[in-house]
């Protein structure tokens, strides 16, 4: 009898050491190493969540504009699907606007598709098309897998620069950065570049899109997002399933021990 109890213990004591070397073990586990991709469409990136700028309620006329309306270089705005996000333009001093809201329609002439609504880093209204070359830096409250937008400098059909998008994450470290050619006309044809980036795990916290085109303001379009809404990552609910099978099997094994 007294034998029995002795190996009743030693065996609960052993899955119980067995059990804490898992968790342990799948604690510190690394997280599978993630990718980063550029993208160049739209479509591919399939997005579930925007951002429209005509949201926030201030779009005004670039020829006629109400000082009210400008906006401040550090501003908030929320998704369609309620992610908030804030702004960031660096002021360009002088005589640069703040940033605006516009509506792609005469007298308006951009390359973005007729109606767009667009976010305008600023420009200068005494020497066209000179305006506000600072990067635009969109952080979001939480991680996203995508995010991208159309994006175009202002000025004429034969201007030569890039455009450029960067990622990081939520401790500011790079994830990666990405450029094209970028295309500036009056067309309203809907020919703006779209830059975006899309990672297999929600580890995007904000972006930044910047040209090469020095002294030119440029502005940007809705920008798409592809949220989660699950609270853990697929491994790490993977983790939490495999340890609530081995926490039954526990008291299965414990159960048959003690009769």
């Amino acid at each position: 009898m007294l034998g029995n109890k002795i190996f009743k213990t030693d065996n609960t004591k052993f899955i119980k050491t067995k059990l804490l070397a898992f968790i342990v073990f799948t604690t510190f586990l690394p997280l599978p190493a993630s990718a980063i991709t550029f993208v160049q469409n739209r479509t591919d990136l399939q997005s579930n969540d925007k951002i429209e700028w005509s949201s926030l309620g201030k779009v005004i006329d670039p020829f006629a504009s109400n000082p009210s309306t400008f906006l401040p270089p550090s501003f908030s705005a929320t998704s369609t699907g309620g992610l908030g996000v804030n702004v960031n333009i660096p002021s360009a001093g002088g005589d640069i606007t703040p940033p605006f809201i516009f509506q792609n329609n005469p007298p308006v002439q951009t390359n973005f598709g007729a109606g767009d609504f667009l976010l305008f880093t600023g420009f200068s209204p005494t020497i066209i098309p000179t305006g506000n070359p600072n990067p635009l830096t969109i952080v979001f409250d939480k991680n996203v897998k995508a995010a991208g937008t159309q994006i175009a400098a202002s000025g004429s059909a034969n201007l030569d620069y890039e455009v450029f998008v960067s990622a990081f994450d939520d401790a500011n470290n790079l994830l990666g950065t990405f450029s094209l050619p970028g295309i500036s006309s009056g067309a309203r044809d809907n020919s703006a570049v779209f830059l975006g980036v899309k990672s297999d795990t929600a580890n995007i916290r904000s972006l930044v899109f910047s040209t090469s085109s020095p002294q030119r303001g440029f502005g940007i379009n809705t920008v798409s997002i592809a949220t989660v809404s699950e609270p853990y990552s697929d491994f790490g609910l993977l983790i939490l399933g495999t340890l609530g099978l081995g926490l039954q099997g526990y008291k299965l094994a414990h159960h048959k021990l003690n009769n």
